[in-house]
C-alpha cells in the first residue's frame, strides 16, 4: 500500500506543470469571459472549458498529423505484410525477421504511430484532474478554492457543472438531462467517427480478417464504455468530451476529405474531384508524399540481344521482325561452307591421282 501511495505521490509531483499550465488556460479564459457574463457565471465557465479544449487539441495537430501519416505508412505495408504471413505463416522467427526488414527497407516505424497517442495522455489526464477538482471545490495548479467553488456551483440551463447522473441526491432534474443528453451525444459523435474512417480511409484489404473484426469490435464497444462511464462524470469533464471529439471527428473529416489515404473510397471521390478541376491526382500525390518522379527504367536486353553483341552482331531489328542478325548470318554462312567441303576418296583413287581441269568454256 506505501509503495502504491509512493507512486501516486511520484506521477502527482510530475503532472504538477501539465496542471499549471491548464489551470492557467482555463482561469485566463474565465477571466475574459466573466468580464461580460460575471464571475459566477455557468457560461463564462463553460466557454472557459470550451476554449481550453480547443485550445489543447489546437497545440495537438501536429502530433495529430503525425500519427496519421505513421498509420497510414502501415496501411500501405498492410499487403506485403499479408504476403510475408502466407510465405512464412509457420515459421514465426523468420516471419519477425522478415517483417522487420520491410520496415528498415521502407522507413516505416510501427512505434511511431503509438508515439503521439502516448505523448497526448499526460495532457489528457491533466486536463480531466483540473476539471474534477475543481467541479469538487479543491484548489489545483493556479485555481483558487474560491475559484473552484464558483466552478463548482456555477449552472448552465439550471444544471451544475459538477453535477453528475448518478446517484440521484436530489432527484431526477436538469443535471440528469444535461449530463444523458452530453453521453448521448458524445457516443454518437465517437461512433459516426470510427463509422467514418471503417467506410471511408481504410483499404478494403483492411476490412478483411482478424485487425477488421478488431476495429468492428471496438465500433460498438467505446460507446458503450462511454455510456457505462458517463453516469459519474461531471458535467464540466462530459463538456470537455464532447468538444474534444467533435473536434476529433471535424478533424478527421477535413483530412479524408482533402488527403485521404490511396486505395480508399475517399481516396477514389478525390481523384474525381481533382480531375474536375483539371489537375492531376498522381502528380499532387507525390507532391504531398515529397517524393520525385522516378525516370522509367530502359527495358533490360533480351537474350537474343546478348547473343548478337557477343557473337559481334547488331541486336534485333525494334520492330519485332525475325530478320537475323549479322552475326547470325555469318555463323549460316560458316556452317554452309563446312557441309561444301570435298567428301574424302577411296586410296584407289587418290593413287591415281588429281583429275585434269577443265576449261568451263569448253563444251
Amino acid at each position: 500500500m506505501d509503495l502504491w501511495g509512493d507512486f501516486l505521490g511520484a506521477l502527482n509531483t510530475m503532472m504538477q506543470p501539465l496542471y499549471l499550465a491548464v489551470s492557467w488556460i482555463m482561469s485566463s479564459f474565465h477571466a475574459l469571459f466573466a468580464s461580460f457574463l460575471g464571475n459566477d457565471s455557468g457560461w463564462a465557465w463553460a466557454l472557459a472549458i470550451i476554449s481550453l479544449t480547443v485550445v489543447i487539441r489546437t497545440l495537438l495537430i501536429p502530433l495529430f498529423v503525425r500519427q496519421i501519416r505513421s498509420s497510414r505508412n502501415m496501411q500501405q505495408l498492410g499487403p506485403q505484410q499479408k504476403a510475408l504471413q502466407e510465405k512464412y505463416g509457420h515459421d514465426r522467427e523468420r516471419l519477425g525477421q522478415e517483417t522487420m526488414k520491410l520496415y528498415k527497407e521502407e522507413g516505416v516505424n510501427p512505434m511511431a504511430s503509438c508515439l503521439p497517442l502516448l505523448l497526448q495522455m499526460p495532457i489528457f489526464i491533466a486536463l480531466y484532474q483540473v476539471l474534477w477538482n475543481a467541479s469538487q471545490g479543491h484548489s489545483i495548479g493556479v485555481l483558487t478554492v474560491e475559484q473552484s467553488e464558483s466552478l463548482r456551483n456555477a449552472t448552465i440551463f439550471g444544471a451544475k457543472l459538477s453535477g453528475i447522473f448518478w446517484p440521484l441526491t436530489d432527484g431526477f432534474g436538469p443535471t440528469q438531462v444535461l449530463c444523458a443528453i452530453l453521453v448521448i451525444s458524445m457516443t454518437a459523435v465517437l461512433f459516426v467517427t470510427q463509422l467514418q474512417l471503417m467506410r471511408k480511409n481504410m483499404p478494403p484489404e483492411a476490412l478483411t480478417g482478424q485487425f477488421a473484426q478488431q476495429q468492428k469490435i471496438m465500433l460498438y464497444i467505446f460507446p458503450f464504455m462511454y455510456l457505462f462511464m458517463g453516469v459519474n462524470i461531471p458535467v464540466g469533464v462530459l463538456l470537455y468530451w464532447l468538444i474534444s471529439n467533435t473536434w476529433t471527428m471535424a478533424q478527421q473529416y477535413i483530412l479524408i476529405h482533402n488527403n485521404p489515404a490511396p486505395n480508399t473510397p475517399a481516396y477514389i471521390d478525390w481523384e474525381e474531384r481533382m480531375r474536375a478541376k483539371g489537375k492531376d491526382p498522381d502528380e499532387l500525390a507525390r507532391k504531398r508524399s515529397g517524393k520525385k518522379r522516378r525516370p522509367t527504367p530502359s527495358a533490360a536486353p533480351t537474350d537474343t540481344t546478348k547473343v548478337a553483341r557477343q557473337k559481334g552482331g547488331s541486336p534485333t531489328d525494334s520492330s519485332g521482325s525475325d530478320t537475323p542478325s549479322t552475326g547470325s548470318s555469318a555463323k549460316v554462312q560458316r556452317q554452309q561452307v563446312r557441309r561444301q567441303q570435298p567428301q574424302k576418296s577411296s586410296r584407289s583413287a587418290r593413287k591415281q591421282g588429281p583429275k585434269p581441269k577443265t576449261n568451263p568454256g569448253q563444251a
